[in-house]
């Protein structure tokens, strides 16, 4: 697919010897042969939106960055690619041995600078991990290639700069071999703690993923209380706002602020309440002494109070992976928003991405949604656009 960019405006440059933005964070994705996409790069800033009419790769796109987040997180390759086949761009004709496969990548920025992560998976006629090369600059930090079919593992090479320039042993060809190398690597050369730190960051980078797409239809009914943490289709909304309304005070001000300029009427507050069955459900408390049940609202309001909450509340309240080793300070979460405007009307979906810029600012919440026309976004400041064509 065709891809063309319209970056946010720039913002001010850094103040000489101010802080510098050390946080782990995904700024391109890299779909090299993968299902319908051929040499794309996606682009990302704090919040992008990923544009263009349906058929275009935007869903595909998203979940090709699911996908390195999952292999990231340490995941096996058929987990995460269930239908390899798939992923095999559709045209594309098997070799000799009747191998077909597909190639993806990502550059995470961070303290160790930008790094570079690509990925060769075999589809047919067996999932394997054939090729992975991790760069920083010009020097390859990793990188893994397949020498005996017949063998379940991948030769590797990292860099050591030490007596020898690199180390050679075996990694498994179901994982990702970044995500190996902190329990490989011992870090006694400076070319070893190199790479131990360019590998942490993509990792770190790539487990801050939430991706999120609100189900109205599983949001109106009251829900068991749980764990409290936002599962991805928000059905268990009601049981996240009866935890944060009482330990994210400031948050939730925030996230009630936000409901007043996309949801219908007079807002309050949000609450949670349980029911007769000891379940729990949600309700916009309107000032005049009278709620209104989330049950009663339309599609629309309910994917707004959803992603807004999602923008709001960050990883300690959603259901994902985050690496809790790492300082606060370090990570930065990414929401995959597929169909961001989906019901929206103009007014929510304007003030949503406000909420989404807002947090960008902020460093800690970096947002990728798909939308299928993004007239109405592009110029603002702070929002990447990345227009797909057919």
């Amino acid at each position: 697919m065709p891809v063309s960019s319209a970056p946010a405006p720039s913002p001010s440059p850094p103040v000489p010897g101010g802080p510098v933005d050390v946080r782990a964070r995904v700024t391109e994705v890299r779909l090299s042969a993968f299902a319908g996409h051929r040499r794309a790069r996606f682009p990302l800033g704090p919040v992008t939106l990923l544009a263009g009419p349906s058929g275009v790769g935007k869903s595909t796109a998203l979940a090709a960055y699911e996908a390195l987040a999952r292999l990231g997180g340490g995941a096996a390759l058929d987990e995460v690619f269930p239908e390899p086949g798939a992923c095999v761009p559709e045209r594309a004709r098997p070799d000799g041995q009747g191998r077909r496969g597909f190639r993806i990548g990502c550059t995470a920025d961070g303290a160790a600078g930008p790094v570079r992560l690509d990925v060769a998976v075999q589809a047919e006629p067996r999932l394997r991990i054939v090729g992975e090369r991790l760069t920083a600059g010009d020097v390859v930090l990793l990188e893994t290639a397949l020498r005996d079919p017949g063998s379940r593992t991948v030769q590797a090479a990292w860099h050591t700069a030490g007596s020898a320039p690199v180390t050679r042993a075996p990694l498994p060809d179901d994982r990702l071999g970044t995500a190996l190398l902190p329990l490989r690597v011992a870090g006694k050369t400076d070319g070893q703690r190199r790479v131990l730190a360019a590998a942490e960051q993509m990792v770190v980078a790539l487990r801050s993923v939430f991706p999120c797409d609100p189900r109205p239809g599983r949001m109106r009914a009251p829900v068991p209380a749980g764990s409290g943490r936002l599962l991805r289709g928000c059905d268990n909304l009601a049981d996240v706002v009866w935890r944060t309304r009482s330990e994210c005070g400031r948050r939730h001000a925030l996230l009630v602020e936000a409901l007043r300029s996309g949801c219908a009427g007079p807002v309050a507050d949000l609450v949670a309440e349980p029911t007769a069955d000891g379940a729990v459900r949600a309700l916009l408390d309107r000032g005049d002494g009278f709620r209104t049940d989330l049950a009663r609202l339309g599609d629309g309001e309910l994917r707004y109070v959803a992603l807004a909450l999602v923008l709001l509340t960050g990883p300690g309240v959603l259901d994902v992976d985050t690496p809790g080793e790492v300082p606060d300070a370090l990570r930065t979460l990414t929401v995959l928003a597929d169909g961001f405007d989906r019901g929206l009307d103009p007014g929510q979906r304007g003030a949503l991405l406000r909420t989404a810029v807002r947090m960008g600012e902020r460093g800690h919440i970096r947002c990728v949604g798909a939308v299928s026309d993004a007239s109405w976004a592009t110029g603002t400041q702070g929002v990447t656009v990345v227009h797909l064509d057919p």
